[in-house]
Order: structure tokens, then C-alpha cells, then sequence
């Protein structure tokens, strides 16, 4: 028996998500960091350290130029905020679409290095053995189907999928061939609205939504759309607070008390003690 004392609180795993098909909507958002994965463990299932960081944290333009690297370091960082929803890393362009062993020695340092309980990658028709490779090792994985941020630069652009005919009948077949190839879930991303809703009803895993329907069996969001820290954010966004105001306004007010010497007061400043 091992001497560290065990954590109180369970974890969510892969299976707990599995199960939640048609059940209860799974509650899903992006962290990136250990100060906002504390505040969003105790409302959320599933946390995704998305390579969306890239764009969000370090102002690059697409996710194409995120390295294993990176996510492991903000992996660790969302594992030691959070003690409570299942945390999930997706694996960044370029770690997994090639040889099938490259993908599972990618994906293992991932999880070895960060304790996240799950890595996502983004699938294709190319990419569907190496998911099945990698299930079959060990590694939990779940899926994405739809808009393929990843693809940004053979597509011209994050722009819906699914509205032909043609387009949606080769995303519903990926959706299919992912989940068969032993994912616990799958996200959905920018897709017609009745193609999100047919995914949901076809395939045995929970889909999660994003830009694609209410009939999901869960949703998710990048938290910093969703909080206002953007002037745009996506048309499936919506905004429940708007901290970029309320920060550049807090800013503002401190930046005024600087120049105007309010700031510091006696109540910020030490003083020496009598005597």
C-alpha cells in the first residue's frame, strides 16, 4: 500500500464522462492556468488545456505553432489548481498525426508529465488508426470532429462545416469511425446545427458542443470568450461577464491614484515601530 495519503476528493475519469451520455449535460471549459482552474473546478465536469492557449495566452495567431512543450507546462499548471474535474490536454499539431508509436510516446509524456487523465486530438480519416493505437495502450482519448482548429491553414480560415451535403456526410462519418476507434467522448465544433444533433444521436460516446447545438450532451467554451476578456468573440460565444471592462477600468482608477500620489496611503505603507 502506498504511504502518501490520498486525496478526499475523486477525481472525474474518462468512464465518469462515458456514462454521462444522455444523462445530465457535461459542463466543460478551457484553463490554462492554476489560478483559473480553482476557480472553475468546483462548477465544471471537464477541464481542457486547449492549444487554443496559444492564441489566448500567448498571442499567437492560430494554434499551428503550439508545442508539446507549452501544453505541458500549462497542463501542470491546471493540475495543480484543480482537484475535482477531470482535466484533459490536447495534443498539439504535429505530435500525433504521423507514425502511430511517435503519437502514443507524445501522448504518454503528456500524461506522465502533467497527471491529466486524458488527451485530445483533433480527427481525421488519417488519424482514426492512431487514436484506436494509442486506446488500445492505455490512453484515454477523446475526439474532435467539425471545425479542426489545427487545419486553419489548409482551410483559409475558421469557417462552419457541414452545411453541404457532401461535407456533412464525411463529418459524419469521421464523428462514427472516432468513436469506434474507442474515444470516451467527443467534441463538436462549428457544425449545422441538425448535423451536431445527428452526431449526438449516432454515436455511443458523449459529444460535446461547441458552436453546434443544445442536443449535445455537453458543451464547452474557451473561458476567456465566454468572460469578456476579448472585444470579438465567436458568434456560438456567449458572454456572461465582461472583465475586459472591469479590468481596464480597474486599471485606469490605479493609474489615476498613481499620478495624482493617492496611492500608496498609510494603509498600504509600513511604518517604523516606536521605540
Amino acid at each position: 500500500m502506498s504511504s502518501h495519503r490520498q486525496s478526499a476528493v475523486r477525481r472525474l475519469a474518462a468512464p465518469d464522462i462515458a456514462a454521462r451520455k444522455g444523462q445530465t449535460p457535461i459542463v466543460c471549459l478551457t484553463a490554462y492556468t492554476a489560478p483559473m482552474a480553482e476557480l472553475l473546478d468546483e462548477h465544471c465536469d471537464l477541464l481542457l488545456v486547449g492549444d487554443s492557449l496559444g492564441m489566448v495566452v500567448h498571442g499567437l495567431p492560430n494554434t499551428v505553432g503550439v508545442t508539446l512543450e507549452m501544453m505541458i507546462l500549462h497542463g501542470q499548471a491546471v493540475m495543480r489548481g484543480s482537484s475535482r474535474a477531470m482535466v484533459v490536454v490536447d495534443m498539439p499539431f504535429g505530435s500525433y498525426e504521423g507514425a502511430a508509436e511517435a503519437a502514443y510516446e507524445n501522448a504518454a509524456r503528456l500524461m506522465k508529465e502533467t497527471g491529466a487523465q486524458a488527451v485530445k486530438v483533433e480527427a481525421g480519416e488519417t488519424i482514426v488508426d492512431n487514436i484506436a493505437y494509442l486506446v488500445k495502450r492505455g490512453i484515454p482519448v477523446m475526439g474532435h470532429v467539425g471545425l479542426r482548429p489545427q487545419a486553419v491553414l489548409m482551410d483559409g480560415g475558421f469557417k462552419a462545416k457541414g452545411r453541404g451535403e457532401g461535407e456533412r456526410a464525411r463529418i459524419l462519418a469521421e464523428a462514427r469511425a472516432t468513436a469506434e476507434a474507442g474515444v470516451f467522448a467527443i467534441v463538436v465544433e462549428g457544425v449545422a446545427e441538425g448535423l451536431a444533433r445527428e452526431i449526438t444521436q449516432a454515436v455511443a460516446v458523449p459529444t460535446i458542443g461547441i458552436g453546434a447545438s443544445a442536443g449535445c450532451d455537453g458543451q464547452i467554451l474557451v473561458t476567456d470568450d465566454m468572460l469578456g476578456l476579448f472585444d470579438w468573440t465567436p458568434k456560438f460565444v456567449r458572454r456572461y461577464a465582461d472583465l475586459r471592462g472591469e479590468i481596464s477600468g480597474a486599471v485606469g482608477r490605479y493609474a489615476d491614484d498613481v499620478r495624482e500620489r493617492r496611492f500608496p496611503g498609510p494603509a498600504e505603507i509600513y511604518f517604523a515601530k516606536a521605540g
